[in-house]
């Protein structure tokens, strides 16, 4: 064989391997983009079992345990999560991942924080406040009060969750649907 013939050849390996490169890679993003447009995402987060979950409409009224997809509302306890490294880049606005949350009270119930978290006077279970976060920064609590018209206040039974108990209600316009386990798992 030639030394322009073993060049040619060469050439031919290299665009062959440059075409299923190619197919591969547009193959993957059209998953990709399929699976959000499907409602699917991945938690990454200790919060709830680790993998793949489904957002699912919800038609119906929201209820007390449901739990959900939000997205959190830009304020400035999420600027400082977000600053913190509490919330992950997503497609929320203010580039946030959708939070996994149970709701644990609604419009016009009265929330206590103390020790624990209190709803209408009964103690929610694994609601107990952390004083610092993993690396030792102090956390404030949410001040106790009523919760508004059109807000939700959030829980995860994650010990080191960053939920209601620290940022208080949120806008239930946020909700993206009911958060449906996938494959998951939880160490």
């Amino acid at each position: 064989m030639t030394e322009a013939a073993t060049r040619r050849s060469m050439t031919t390996q290299q665009r062959r391997g440059i075409v299923v490169l190619s197919m591969a890679a547009v193959a993957a993003i059209l998953l990709v983009v399929t699976a959000v447009a499907g409602g699917y995402r991945i938690n990454l987060t200790p919060s709830e079992p680790l993998g793949l979950w489904r957002i699912v409409p919800l038609y119906r009224p929201l209820a007390i345990d449901d739990l959900v997809f939000i997205c959190p509302p830009e304020t400035a306890e999420m600027v400082k999560a977000r600053a913190r490294g509490y919330l992950r880049s997503g497609s929320c606005p203010g580039g946030v991942a959708p939070l996994i949350k149970t709701v644990i009270a609604v419009a016009g119930q009265h929330v206590e924080i103390g020790a624990s978290v209190n709803v209408d006077g009964r103690e929610v279970s694994s609601s107990s406040l952390a004083q610092r976060d993993g690396k030792g920064r102090p956390l404030t609590p949410f001040p106790s009060g009523i919760v508004p018209p059109g807000y939700v206040f959030l829980l995860s039974a994650f010990p080191g969750s960053y939920d209601s108990r620290y940022f208080g209600p949120v806008p239930a316009s946020g909700i993206l649907g009911l958060a449906q386990e996938v494959l998951t798992y939880a160490p």
